[in-house]
């Protein structure tokens, strides 16, 4: 083994495994831990885009979870993540007219008051 952090190949001993079960190993010369080989973390970047897919294509977050068998928490933040990366859409150059229909307004206070 060779010490990602001085070089050396001398004197690097094994400390242990991951939690993932990759071998640990600790330079003596400058006492610091490394794993050589570490296992890939996270989800396979497929498992993503099929996940960004099912939530286009009308599925909601925990639908999508449960289908794919991950946290609907990981969906919301793959979705919310994509659409960051979207440009902004288009702006109108200038509003000249602007229509509304039907707009409901209260002046003062709403007559709310007790029905018995």
């Amino acid at each position: 083994m060779k010490c990602p952090y001085c070089e050396k190949t001398e004197r690097q001993n094994k400390v242990g495994k991951t939690v993932a079960g990759s071998q640990r190993y600790k330079c003596m010369y400058c006492q610091r831990k490394y794993t050589p080989n570490p296992k890939p973390r996270g989800y396979p970047p497929e498992l993503r885009q099929k996940a960004l897919q099912m939530y286009v294509d009308g599925l909601n977050y925990r639908r999508v979870a449960r289908h794919l068998n991950i946290s609907h928490q990981t969906v919301y933040d793959w979705v919310r993540q994509s659409a960051e990366r979207l440009p902004p859409p288009p702006q109108p150059e200038e509003v000249s007219t602007v229509e509304l229909d039907e707009m409901y307004s209260f002046v003062g206070n709403k007559k709310t008051g007790s029905t018995s």
